[in-house]
């Protein structure tokens, strides 16, 4: 995970742990929207191709840093229009410098 140089980090992360099966019994579902179409444009196109997303909201932090990541290790360029910018990940980066 993250940082872990709060004095409570361990407390902290404790607390994450144990959230996360109750929200997702209490109904929460993670947005994997931009996870599913950046996959789909993988599956559906040639290695070295862009691929292209347009979402009408913004793009969450869990979303802007898994695209950063799936543009390295895939070593593709990925452009997602949100409601706000493009964002053009490259390489494990952002265009937008991770500021949306």
């Amino acid at each position: 995970m993250g940082d872990k140089s709060h004095p409570q980090a361990d407390q902290i992360y404790s607390k994450i742990r144990e959230l996360g099966p109750r929200m997702k019994i209490a109904g929460y579902k993670p947005n994997t929207d931009l996870k599913l179409a950046i996959a789909f444009g993988l599956i559906n196109t040639s290695e070295g191709t862009t691929i292209r997303i347009v979402k009408n909201l913004r793009v969450c932090n869990d979303c802007h840093e898994a695209a950063k990541i799936i543009s390295k290790v895939v070593k593709r360029e990925i452009i997602v229009r949100d409601r706000s910018r493009f964002h053009i990940f490259r390489e494990g980066s952002c265009s937008c410098n991770d500021y949306w």
